[in-house]
């Protein structure tokens, strides 16, 4: 990991409210002197932020903390009857920092998902075989978010962000083992006002799963080549179903 992926995972860390008070207190007096990490801190802040809109306040129970304390407590005792060689804390310790950063950036995938998809359609319950794919430049609100059912192989995609400059169209695609290296187009996103429906019945729901699929922006009419010639954005699929 870069220092920057260490200043990020910080950040995070301190705006999710996931350290302890002692570093919490460090990073806050360190947030001062690095602008880096201040900055750091902003953007996550910001782009975590809109979450608080989705939810109302709810009172804590009368027990809630005692029967916390009582689980803490239960798995003290549990953890204490095997205490871990150095060798295995150092691999315990190396799986933690890929944790960190997995668990971390599923959270900002999860803040995406939440308030642009589930805030637009709270009434469709989630069934398995369906998958996100969130697609965004840098830290910017998403331009689209895709859903796909894997069973009938209906994609969704919805504009969140995305403006199309004239003369321009936004074009899908898709890679898999089944196409080879070179993307292959899924069609044009001709109106991107509205949600637009594909339909992928010539793809094993297996590849889709494990597909890389783009957006490129194109001249009218689609690319001239057959393959993205314009500045693109990928995402991949993540299952959504509980």
């Amino acid at each position: 990991m870069t220092d920057r992926d260490d200043i990020d995972i910080l950040a995070a860390e301190y705006v999710l409210g996931t350290l302890d008070p002692a570093q919490r207190e460090a990073v806050a007096l360190r947030r001062g002197s690095d602008a880096e990490l201040d900055r750091a801190i902003s953007e996550w802040e910001a782009r975590l932020s809109p979450l608080n809109a989705h939810y109302n306040a709810i009172a804590p129970s009368r027990d809630l903390f005692a029967g916390i304390r009582t689980r803490i407590e239960n798995a003290a005792q549990t953890a204490s009857q095997h205490v871990p060689s150095i060798a295995e804390f150092a691999k315990l310790k190396r799986r933690m920092a890929a944790w960190r950063a997995g668990a971390l950036g599923a959270a900002a995938i999860a803040a995406s998902l939440i308030v642009v998809v589930l805030a637009g359609d709270v009434n469709s319950p989630m069934q398995d075989g369906q998958f996100v794919a969130v697609f965004h430049r840098d830290d910017t609100q998403p331009a689209f978010v895709m859903s796909v059912d894997i069973e009938t192989r209906e994609v969704t995609i919805r504009p969140v962000e995305a403006t199309v400059p004239e003369g321009k169209t936004y074009q899908l695609w898709i890679v898999t083992e089944e196409t080879g290296p070179k993307p292959k187009s899924l069609g044009l996103l001709e109106n991107i006002s509205n949600p637009t429906t594909k339909q992928l019945g010539g793809f094993d729901p297996a590849m889709l799963r494990d597909a890389t699929f783009g957006i490129s922006l194109e001249p009218e009419g689609g690319s001239p080549t057959g393959q993205p010639t314009g500045p693109a954005i990928h995402g991949r699929l993540i299952s959504v179903a509980h």
